[in-house]
């Protein structure tokens, strides 16, 4: 199913796991206009994670899973900050000026959390509130990508960051340790903190006490089709492993 403000991919019937993917898409729907931002931009990491939807699909398609995606431009408004985020609606990012942001007053920001940010949340509780009717205490999995090297920054080296809250590590524990051993350098809450207050996966999964875990794939790792493909299936064995064992 494709609405305006995400989508939901049935990958089959398995009810244990939610995939989402807050930043999925670059798309800047026809109502919000010129989002004044150049190509170059459009197909950064300040626009949408490169990579994370091919992923998340995959993922969804190998483990038969439901997965939530959003259908808009983290630059319109991004699903993965609470509504009273001063980041919510960025005027900057990454050295690029949002100029179509620029004049966005509260009213705009009120409008946009209506049409795009709430509906795609909305979708992630209604499919966490049907697996828990079901008798079901889903997993929350939330892929993401990001960027090798912020502008000035120092180069980031690892090739996937594992972000938890450092109380539940039923999931990011096992991850973290199965993906260094197979020879890969893992960031522990890198190269972001596990946890900020009423952000996306803190809202559904950390809130309610559900097993969850957020996987950062470095992007330029998953920048085409055969890289999302590998990834999906180097996670999903170890998903598998670990939600049944829950």
């Amino acid at each position: 199913m494709i609405l305006d403000s995400h989508e939901i991919h049935q990958g089959g019937s398995n009810e244990r796991i939610i995939l989402t993917c807050d930043h999925a898409s670059n798309r800047v729907p026809d109502a919000i206009g010129d989002i004044g931002l150049s190509e170059q931009d459009m197909a950064r990491h300040i626009a949408y994670d490169v990579g994370a939807r091919g992923v998340t699909l995959a993922l969804a398609d190998t483990l038969g899973a439901t997965a939530i995606l959003s259908r808009f431009s983290r630059i319109v408004i991004d699903p993965n900050r609470s509504e009273r985020d001063p980041t919510l609606v960025r005027r900057i990012y990454d050295r690029s000026v949002i100029e179509g942001n620029r004049h966005a007053d509260a009213a705009e920001v009120a409008r946009r959390i209506e049409a795009y940010f709430r509906p795609y949340h909305d979708a992630i509780d209604t499919h966490i509130a049907r697996s828990r009717a079901g008798g079901i205490t889903p997993a929350i999995v939330a892929i993401h990508s990001y960027t090798p090297q912020l502008i000035g920054r120092p180069p980031r080296p690892w090739h996937v960051g594992i972000l938890w809250d450092e109380i539940d590590g039923r999931m990011a524990l096992p991850i973290i340790a199965a993906l260094q051993a197979e020879g890969f350098c893992v960031g522990n809450n890198e190269p972001y903190p596990g946890k900020y207050g009423d952000d996306s996966q803190d809202r559904h999964a950390m809130q309610q006490g559900l097993p969850n875990v957020l996987i950062e794939i470095r992007n330029d790792l998953i920048a085409d089709e055969a890289g999302q493909n590998a990834w999906a299936a180097r996670l999903a064995p170890h998903l598998e492993r670990i939600v049944s064992g829950l």
